[in-house]
């Protein structure tokens, strides 16, 4: 990648690593090496003044859904996002209402992204070869919203509770945050699941809070 690029900033947790990407001759000047947990790294610190940011990076698999998350609240300073995933993450990611791929992930993704899956990557790829297909993904944050959305963390605390128990209605999962009234008011039916929703709905829901 160095090859290609002039300047890389690098966030690896691994310590064994680090050092090695430190003694390699080929990252003299150019390789700037974080050793941090990506969980709890400020991407904004990263950002200069002329270019936004551009981030790739192969996604440990058990933690991909709260980094994706993570990744979300830095949108606004982010260019594009490639990473490689669990080819069931990108699933979700992509799913559209209706199907069982649809989720929590899909609805807050979408809302702020355009997302494109860009290839599959079997097993054979790597050594050893893991036990699950992975995928390559691109994200790139919307420049204007494709949803209304005055309130986003009303927005992210609605989505979340619509899909808490995935097999329940919006009644039962919205109860606490919006009446059944307050539902049908937004023309949407209480007694349908949140799998079922568009962004528009969500967005709509969001606004009766």
């Amino acid at each position: 990648m160095l090859e290609q690029i002039d300047e890389l900033h690098a966030i690896e947790l691994d310590r064994d690593l680090v050092t090695r990407f430190k003694n390699d001759p080929r990252a003299s000047g150019r390789l700037h090496l974080h050793q941090a947990d990506a969980l709890g790294f400020d991407f904004s610190s990263l950002l200069d003044s002329a270019h936004k940011l551009r981030i790739i990076g192969n996604l440990p698999y058990n933690i991909s859904t709260p980094l994706l998350f993570h990744m979300l609240t830095y949108a606004p300073v982010i260019q594009d996002m490639v990473f490689m995933l669990q080819k069931e993450v990108v699933q979700r990611i992509t799913a559209g209402p209706g199907g069982k791929n649809y989720g929590r992930l899909s609805v807050m993704l979408q809302a702020q992204c355009v997302i494109e899956k860009v290839l599959d990557v079997s097993p054979g790829a790597f050594n050893p070869p893991p036990k699950v297909d992975s995928a390559v993904v691109h994200l790139t944050p919307h420049t204007e919203p494709v949803v209304d959305i005055p309130n986003p963390d009303n927005f992210a605390l609605l989505v979340k509770a619509s899909f808490t128990q995935r097999r329940k209605t919006l009644r039962n999962n919205l109860k606490g945050i919006l009446t059944e009234k307050e539902i049908k008011e937004t023309g949407v039916d209480p007694s349908v699941r949140a799998e079922t929703l568009s962004l528009e709905n969500f967005a709509t829901l969001t606004k009766k809070m």
